[in-house]
């Protein structure tokens, strides 16, 4: 530690920027100075390829035994060497041979050494920095295309690099409208089969797409397309590798001892003991470190339920109540409020979203109202009620009816994001399209109506790749995606739909402005069951134009549909999800209707509409027209 302060943020659970204190760092007379926090140890070595792997060479010492922190210099050290920790254990006569920690770079797996590096880079994102505190608000526009790296694209069965990335993936973005991606986990994992969920380097992106400045162009580059990015970070859990975290000085320093605590039966991985104060401070810097060093715009957090639940993936017996005899995990509840303060105080302009899959409640509320602090949360509840409706034969969807109208119910109590996320096209569950009903056409015609239901309704927008142009087999991380497909007609006009459904959604301020208040949507058409008809009003702020949502989810076409709307005036259909250019079959209303004074839904206006069969038509108010 540099001083006494570090030392009491460290031991009190609340130092956010450890990764300058910690870890190695070059010197500029030449060499390289190392911290390593192990207090169970009684001897600690930097082994490295400058001392031919020995130990007993490069000696750290321990010069305050209040934090545990061991600190040295190796003179022959040199910037891109590969380099461990050699910690001899002051129980049981362990001796283990660690990577670091606070590693900022790392071998490419299978290899498990830590990287000497340094993270100089010139910026040219400037423009973004100073506007993305209102590209991330909560009345912004926010769809977000989900991506895993390593799957998206390849070359000849080959990875490509952050760089070759950051092209290809902002041209992609930029064609099809999404404002922000979100990364799969990038920190450091030795399976590749976990998609990085199993992280070891929590300060580390992987290298198995490039340098850490490598990263740095990727996100840099796709700042400079106006493009904001996002990273899947894992403070649930992480691997027991023998290179990594676990049992780390000889004892249980980062996980609990206890299994029942300590380990998670379902990953088979370990659990951070929040209850140490270091390791939340570790933890408290990883997240600060890519927002710093990387400029990440915000931290989706994984597996958040399985932190705040003792019980989580547990038969009775499995687990330790709380010292109140709850299942709550107290010390997970604090660190995550310590979490969101600490991001929110130091970037402001960043957010936080919770995976999130229970009914806790006051996910995204702040800590001063009770809440765990998150700027959003996953709506778990309304994708799995989403694509269980969608699932049924069209037939048997009145019997479904309220799957769908149901969110709507407790839509405003999060700030929610609407999430049709990898999980959900994987292990035999299908691809998107695959579990949509009917033949071919069909099925793209339901996709497309499902996303134009989406997209209207309350919350941001989460797409994971090849949703946007229909691929058909399951997602799997060996190989791409089928981009053969997109040469297709039939798949390159949903590809186009949800495009125009970007476009759609960025430009017209009722989809988005209101998204977590009761007063930015209201039912219009909510128990047309026989029908399976929905519609709806959104509205922006401000008194502006409100826009007309409505589905139809059979397919028989429907004419002379009257519905109510709250202005009279001409009501512009802005998109259409039946039209030719995106594969349909041309129904609808040549390019928008008048209202007329009759009654309709408890209003003393209306508008008669076609619906196309399988379809989502919006309808904009304009006032001019």
């Amino acid at each position: 530690m540099k001083d006494e302060q570090d030392a009491h943020f460290f031991r009190e659970g609340t130092h956010a920027r450890l990764y300058d204190r910690l870890g190695c760092r070059l010197l500029e007379d030449g060499g390289a100075e190392f911290a390593v926090w192990a207090p169970n140890a009684n001897a600690v070595s930097v082994i490295g390829e400058w001392n031919s792997w020995s130990g007993g060479i490069d000696t750290l010492e321990m010069r305050d035994s209040g934090t545990g922190v061991w600190h040295g210099k190796a003179p022959g050290a040199r910037r891109g060497q590969t380099y461990k920790y050699r910690i001899h254990s002051a129980y049981h006569g362990y001796v283990v041979d660690k990577t670091d920690p606070f590693a900022i770079s790392m071998q490419a797996p299978p290899e498990k050494a830590s990287r000497i590096w340094s993270l100089e880079y010139e910026w040219k994102d400037d423009a973004w920095m100073k506007s993305r505190g209102a590209k991330n608000a909560l009345d912004a526009p926010m769809s977000i295309y989900e991506v895993h790296l390593g799957s998206w694209r390849r070359h000849d069965g080959r990875f490509l690099g952050y760089r070759d990335l950051a092209k290809a993936l902002a041209d992609h973005v930029k064609e099809t409208g999404f404002t922000h991606i979100e990364l799969l986990p990038v920190t450091e994992h030795p399976f590749y089969g976990s998609w990085g969920y199993q992280t070891v380097g929590y300060f580390a992106p992987t290298a198995r797409y490039g340098t850490p400045q490598d990263f740095m162009y990727f996100v840099d580059h796709l700042h400079q397309r106006g493009i904001g990015v996002l990273l899947d970070w894992v403070p649930s859990h992480f691997p027991a590798d023998e290179h990594g975290l676990v049992y780390f000085d000889g004892t249980h320093l980062f996980e609990h001892a206890d299994p029942r605590q300590g380990f998670h039966p379902e990953w088979n991985s370990c659990i951070f003991n929040y209850g140490r104060h270091e390791v939340r401070s570790f933890l408290i810097s990883s997240a600060l470190f890519w927002l710093d060093k990387y400029h990440i715009d915000g931290l989706r957090v994984d597996a958040v339920a399985s932190m705040l639940h003792l019980d989580y993936a547990r038969e009775p017996g499995q687990w330790i109540p709380n010292h109140k005899g709850g299942r709550e995990n107290l010390d997970a509840v604090e660190f995550v409020k310590t979490l969101n303060l600490a991001v929110y105080r130091e970037y402001p302009d960043t957010l936080t979203i919770a995976e999130e899959s229970t009914t806790w409640p006051r996910v995204s509320r702040p800590t001063d109202m009770d809440g765990l602090g998150f700027g959003m949360k996953w709506n778990m509840g309304w994708m799995h009620d989403a694509l269980d409706y969608m699932a049924q034969d069209p037939v048997y969807r009145k019997f479904h009816h309220h799957d769908l109208t149901f969110a709507s119910s407790y839509a405003f109590t999060e700030n929610f994001v609407l999430p049709l996320s990898h999980d959900e096209v994987v292990y035999g569950k299908k691809s998107l399209i695959g579990k949509m009903p009917g033949d071919p056409w069909q099925q793209r015609a339901n996709l497309r109506a499902l996303y134009g239901f989406m997209w209207a309704h309350p919350g941001k927008k989460l797409l994971f790749m090849g949703g946007e142009f229909g691929q058909r087999r399951e997602w799997t991380h060996d190989g791409e995606l089928e981009w053969w497909l997109v040469s297709q007609e039939d798949h390159a006009g949903l590809k186009r739909f949800v495009a125009r459904l970007n476009e759609v959604y960025r430009s017209v301020r009722a989809l988005h402005e209101v998204d977590f208040s009761a007063t930015g949507m209201e039912w219009i058409a909510a128990d047309e069951i026989e029908t399976s008809v929905f519609a709806f009003v959104r509205r922006p702020k401000n008194g502006g134009a409100p826009l007309l949502a409505v589905s139809n989810l059979t397919p028989v076409p429907r004419t002379n549909q009257l519905f109510g709307v709250p202005k009279a005036g001409f009501w512009r259909e802005v998109i259409n999800s039946d039209a030719l250019e995106f594969g349909g079959a041309g129904w609808g209303n040549l390019g928008g209707v008048e209202t007329s004074p009759v009654r309709s839904h408890r209003r003393r206006h209306s508008v008669c509409l076609t619906l196309p069969p399988l379809s989502t038509l919006y309808f904009e108010w304009t006032p001019d027209a």
